[in-house]
C-alpha cells in the first residue's frame, strides 16, 4: 500500500483526467455524426500513448502515481468502451461493435508501443 503522498498524487492526476476525458469525448463526438464512439477511442489512445511514454522513460514512482495511475487511469475508460460496444450490439450493429473493439484495441496497443519508443528516445 502506498503512502498518503502517493494517494494524493493519484487523486490529483484523476482530478485532471476525468474532466479532460469528458471534455475531449464531447468535443470529438460533436464534430461528426458517426455511430462509432470516436471520443472514447481518442481518450483511450491518448492515455495509452502517455502511459507508453511513462514506461519508456522509466519515470520515478511519484510521476507514475500522478500521471500513470491518476491521469491516465481517469482519462481512459474501459467502462464507457464496454457500454458503447454493447449499445451498438443492442441496436443491431454487431459489425460496428466488432469494428469498435478492433479499432480500440489496435489503436490502444499501437499508441502504447509508440509511446514506449518515444519515451526511450527522450530518456536517451
Amino acid at each position: 500500500m502506498g503512502t498518503v503522498g502517493d494517494w494524493l498524487l493519484v487523486a490529483a492526476g484523476a482530478a485532471v483526467g476525468a474532466p479532460l476525458r469528458y471534455l475531449t469525448d464531447r468535443a470529438v463526438q460533436a464534430r461528426h455524426a458517426s455511430p462509432l464512439p470516436w471520443g472514447t477511442v481518442t481518450v483511450n489512445a491518448v492515455a495509452c500513448l502517455l502511459m507508453g511514454l511513462l514506461m519508456g522513460a522509466s519515470v520515478p514512482p511519484a510521476a507514475y502515481s500522478l500521471l500513470g495511475t491518476g491521469l491516465c487511469g481517469a482519462l481512459s475508460t474501459y467502462s464507457a468502451f464496454s457500454y458503447e460496444t454493447l449499445r451498438l450490439v443492442e441496436r443491431g450493429r454487431a459489425g460496428l461493435a466488432a469494428a469498435h473493439v478492433g479499432v480500440s484495441a489496435g489503436v490502444g496497443i499501437g499508441a502504447l508501443a509508440a509511446g514506449v519508443v518515444l519515451g526511450r528516445a527522450f530518456a536517451g
